[in-house]
């Protein structure tokens, strides 16, 4: 079955694929041979996945999540559909709140 999915790095950056076999690419990814990004990043958590019939779709997907910022990522990891509908207004219009912005590292 195909699956879109979100993994979370060690360093907690996400990174987003598609897969006909989610526990083999999961595995892939745990031992370094998944992808540059997830590689130079281990250990990987799986944060989120969705199914679907065909895996156009499923890569459809992948490529859509893939252009979200990070927060729009973490209220669909979250189910927070009301943040994820804000976040995906246009920035200029509806600037991101203040709790919205992490802050910075010392």
């Amino acid at each position: 079955m195909p699956y879109m999915y979100i993994l979370e790095c060690a360093d907690g950056s996400y990174y987003t694929g598609s897969t006909w076999d989610l526990e083999r690419r999961l595995q892939e990814h745990q031992s370094g041979l998944g992808a540059n990004h997830t590689a130079k990043r281990l250990p990987v958590k799986l944060v989120y996945y969705e199914y679907y019939d065909r895996i156009e779709d499923a890569f459809r997907r992948e490529k859509q999540v893939q252009g979200w910022s990070r927060r729009k990522k973490q209220a669909l990891i979250e189910a927070n559909f009301e943040k994820l509908v804000a976040y995906s207004r246009n920035y200029t219009e509806y600037p991101p709140a203040a709790a919205d912005t992490p802050a910075p590292v010392a």
